[in-house]
This record gives C-alpha cells, sequence and structure tokens, in this order.
C-alpha cells in the first residue's frame, strides 16, 4: 500500500509554535491524527485549539486533533507521557520527535543532567524507546527527528558530557545535543531494520522561532540583525518535518539525514556507528532503561 498520513495516528512534541506548530497543521490538513504536545497548559490547549478549527476543513477530512502535556526537563514527566498516550491511543503511525530549548548558562534538570542535552536528546530517547512497541505494532510507521546543521560542530565527552567540569557555551551544549539527534536517529534506525518502523533525522532549515530566546543579551542583536533575514518561515521549516512523516517517496527509507529536503551525508561525527551505540548505552543508563546492547 501507498504511504498515506490520512487517518493515521502522529505524536509531534514541542508542539505549541514554531515548526511543531506549523507541522500539525499541514498534517491535519492532510487528514492525520494529530497528537500535539507542549508544556504550558494554556498555550497547548490554544494550539490545539487552533489546530482543531483547521480539522473541519473539507481537506482535512475529519481529521482529529489532541494534546498531551509534557516538561521534557523532567524524566518523570516523559514517563507519564509515554503512559497517557499509550492509555488514549492503540496505535502511533508517526513520533515526531521536536521539542528542545537552549539556555544561556548551565542548568542541571531535576535528575541532575545538564539541561540542554537532557532536554534536546534524552527526552527524545526516553520517550521514543518507551513507545517503540507501539510503533512496531503499528507498522509501517516513522520516527521523525528534528536534528540541527549546528551538528557538524558538535562532539561528545562521555567523561563530561554535561559540561560539568566547565567549558559551558550555549553553542557548544546545542551542537551537542543536535549531533547526538543524529546518532541516536541513525543507531535507532539500524536497531528497527526488519520491523517497518523507519527513523529518519533532518535539519528544517535557520527557523524564525523563539528558541534562541534562551540566548545570551549580547548575542541576540547579533542573531536578529544579521541573522534573522536569512532565515525561513516556520511553515517551511514544518514542511520539511512534513516531508518526512507523509511523503510516499520515503517509503521504506530509513537511517538518512535530511537538509533543504534533501538527504546529505552529516558529520563524520554522527557517521560513527561504535560512538552511535555507545551513546545509546549511555543515554540508557542515564534514563534508567535497560542497554540491551
Amino acid at each position: 500500500m501507498v504511504w498515506d498520513v490520512r487517518g493515521k495516528t502522529i505524536l509531534i512534541t514541542g508542539a505549541t509554535s514554531g515548526i511543531g506548530l506549523a507541522a500539525a497543521g499541514a498534517l491535519t490538513q492532510r487528514g492525520a491524527r494529530v497528537v500535539m504536545v507542549g508544556r504550558d497548559p494554556a498555550r497547548t490547549e490554544a494550539a490545539a485549539a487552533a489546530v482543531r478549527a483547521r480539522a473541519s476543513s473539507p481537506e482535512a477530512g475529519g481529521a482529529a486533533v489532541a494534546h498531551l502535556l509534557c516538561d521534557f526537563s523532567s524524566q518523570a514527566e516523559v514517563r507519564r507521557l509515554a503512559a497517557e498516550f499509550r492509555a488514549a491511543h492503540p496505535r502511533l503511525d508517526v513520533l515526531v520527535n521536536n521539542a528542545g530549548g537552549v539556555h544561556k548558562v548551565r542548568q542541571e534538570t531535576v535528575d541532575g543532567i545538564e539541561a540542554t542535552f537532557a532536554v534536546n536528546h534524552l527526552g527524545y530517547f526516553l520517550l521514543t524507546n518507551l513507545l517503540l512497541d507501539v510503533l512496531v505494532a503499528s507498522a509501517p510507521a516513522r520516527v521523525v527527528t528534528v536534528a540541527s546543521v549546528g551538528h557538524r560542530q558538535g562532539t561528545l565527552d562521555f567523561d563530561d558530557l554535561g559540561f560539568a567540569r566547565g567549558g559551558y557555551r550555549i553553542m557548544r551544549a546545542y551542537a551537542r545535543s543536535k549531533l547526538a539527534n543524529v546518532l541516536f536517529a541513525a543507531e535507532l534506525a539500524r536497531r528497527l531494520a526488519g520491523t517497518g518502523v523507519t527513523s529518519n533525522s533532518l535539519h528544517p532549515g535557520a527557523v524564525a522561532t523563539n528558541i534562541w530566546s534562551g540566548a545570551p543579551a549580547w548575542a541576540k542583536p547579533l542573531i536578529f540583525l544579521f541573522f534573522r533575514p536569512f532565515f525561513i518561515s516556520p511553515e517551511k521549516g514544518g514542511e520539511r518535518i512534513v516531508q518526512l512523516a507523509a511523503d510516499p517517496a520515503l517509503d521504506g527509507v530509513s537511517g538518512r539525514y535530511f537538509e533543504n529536503g534533501r538527504p546529505v551525508a552529516p558529520a563524520p561525527l554522527a557517521q560513527d556507528e561504535a560512538l552511535a551505540k555507545r551513546l545509546w548505552r549511555t543515554s540508557a543508563e542515564l534514563v534508567g532503561l535497560q542497554a540491551d546492547r
């Protein structure tokens, strides 16, 4: 059968603004059953209501919109999100890992982990693993992980993943988390080979969203004065997510990294299978999951 998102259940994290909200709206108009995840109750309800209004259009074909809450800086919250999703939805056809953020100074989560790495990578890792059996049972299914071209500047120091010994800078932490995203998506693809579930990552483009609101004051004028004119809209960035979630031409395509809508080779470090396996084992330890290998 040709892949068609009409009637499929799609879970999108970070769906209350920016590219996540844009993707939720576009997929709803294609007839998907979208479950939007946000952190703030009021904002999440408002975003879901806006997308729900689009679901009443003839093109949407009666698509459904639901929403759930999660603060991805808390592993307990991620576990609650997975449990609530499983209780309400019998299948999961597409999981879009999109929630994320940055911090101008080093912060630790309630779990004692550097916040950028915890939210941007471990949140994806934990949620995906907690829902993996639902994805496999729903196959063919897809996992879409929103990374960044910034992964090309990323490094991994397993002796100090969270910069506890110093050297924290906003872009260093962000690039590290995005390198982890690409490695995770590739390793997930290898582990899911033969199950009918694909895993791909993407750089959605330099998108004009509020993710950089956490940047230091001195950097914001540079970002907005010099770089914002080159940013693409959230709608354009959302289209890149929709492509990986909905394009029939990508049926069976797995383990790839996309930039500007095209599969390209990621950074050399992101292609290191041994590094990906080590990251998987370390991530499993950090979130309290059993690493099978």
